[in-house]
């Protein structure tokens, strides 16, 4: 079967590399020029089963209403026009109920565990370097207070066989000796030991070379503007470019699914949230964190990739802005610097923006469209290099006719 995949980010990739195991005949079709040039390029790095909780929760909620007076918060807000904003943050809100928070933790653990799963064979099958980083993560707590309501919270983690140990800041400083020197500020951690964390943009664009290998077509610097239907079922992708003939469909544009899902009648709930990022080049005098983490009272994520360390923050619940200016990662920087003084060169930081794909849920929308043959694979929100070798997986056996072997029941795509 000749099938079009959507979207080069890495939830395109890995679903194009399960469709090309599974013999189909797979052309990819993205605006840019290489894959993962967008969300992925320079996200967290994390795998991390072990900080599955839904974003949708009545903390967050609150955090919110300070955020509409305050740009000081790692939650902010910016206020749209567009209608809908305003309909999906409604939609948010009311999923921010303690129970629904819990069942959207619940099924964004299972799937976390499955994709973790199928992410490893797809590196043990293809051979695939991308600065991964096995061992564990820290997640860190300024005060016992917090440290206890966090390990309190991880019950949820744990009943869905995820393994979270609390330990005392003397355990994680010999976990990660980073910590020796500024043990003394905290109360502790909670510790994650199948955590993981790599280079999502290099894995993207290294299973892109190998999927090439086994015949997938790319159709780079494309953009899709419409689509050819002849009865229920898609006859071609139209791009600036032209047209991209294909027997099946898959929609893994990320944020920018929602605009040209409404093209194939669908109503995909899916909000831009900007996440930030700066990554520092190591020199040999540096001295990084080992394993990738959260200092939760800052809320800052950094991970080690061997010749870099990144860090990231912030979620920015505003519009379709690419943009940033150094201010935007001071806070970020400041936290970091006093936590990893020798970090890497923070004389030479990257800074990057990106767009993560947000459902109200924070779970993705997998599952058929209006027409027989187009599939949906997308809103990822901040898991989408965790989730992507498993929601993959999900969609290539729905294309197939398969029961898949972790259930999407639910987060099928709705009709516009």
């Amino acid at each position: 079967m000749r099938v079009a995949v959507l979207g080069a980010g890495v939830v395109g990739i890995a679903t194009a590399w399960e469709l090309a195991r599974d013999g189909h005949e797979v052309t990819v079709v993205d605006r840019r020029a290489e894959p993962a040039s967008e969300t992925s390029y320079a996200n967290a790095g994390m795998i991390a089963p072990g900080h599955a909780y839904a974003w949708s929760s009545p903390k967050t909620l609150q955090t919110l209403f300070k955020a509409l007076t305050r740009d000081d918060l790692a939650l902010r807000f910016r206020f749209q026009t567009d209608p809908r904003f305003w309909r999906w943050a409604l939609l948010f809100a009311l999923q921010c109920t303690a129970e629904k928070a819990a069942a959207n933790t619940r099924r964004k653990v299972g799937l976390c565990l499955y994709s973790q799963e199928r992410l490893r064979g797809v590196l043990a099958e293809t051979g695939i370097a991308c600065a991964m980083r096995s061992g564990g993560a820290l997640y860190l707590y300024r005060d016992a207070a917090g440290l206890a309501a966090a390990d309190e919270k991880a019950k949820i983690l744990r009943d869905g066989g995820v393994e979270v140990r609390r330990v005392s800041p003397e355990e994680a400083a010999t976990l990660d000796p980073v910590y020796e020197p500024v043990k003394d500020r905290f109360a502790g951690a909670l510790f994650a030991p199948g955590d993981e964390s790599g280079d999502a943009r290099l894995f993207t664009r290294e299973l892109a070379r190998v999927a090439a290998g086994k015949g997938v077509a790319f159709r780079m610097g494309e953009t899709v503007v419409a689509f050819r239907e002849a009865g229920d079922r898609i006859e071609a992708a139209v791009t600036d470019k032209g047209a991209v003939v294909a027997d099946a469909f898959v929609l893994a544009l990320g944020c920018y699914s929602a605009p040209i899902g409404r093209k194939l009648g669908l109503d995909l709930p899916i909000w831009p949230v900007k996440g930030y990022s700066v990554t520092l080049p190591l020199a040999g005098s540096n001295n990084p964190p080992t394993l990738p983490g959260v200092d939760e009272d800052n809320l800052f994520a950094f991970a080690n990739y061997g010749d870099r360390v990144r860090l990231t923050a912030v979620a920015e619940l505003g519009g379709w802005d690419w943009s940033h200016r150094p201010e935007d990662f001071a806070p970020m920087l400041k936290a970091a610097h006093e936590l990893f003084p020798q970090a890497g060169d923070w004389s030479r930081p990257d800074y990057w923006a990106g767009l993560r794909p947000m459902t109200p849920t924070n779970l993705p929308i997998i599952g058929r469209g209006r027409q027989r043959n187009l599939w949906v694979n997308t809103g990822h929100g901040h898991m989408g290099w965790t989730w992507a070798c498993g929601t993959a997986r999900v969609t290539a056996d729905l294309l197939a006719g398969r029961r898949p072997e972790w259930d999407p029941t639910g987060l099928e795509p709705k009709q516009g």
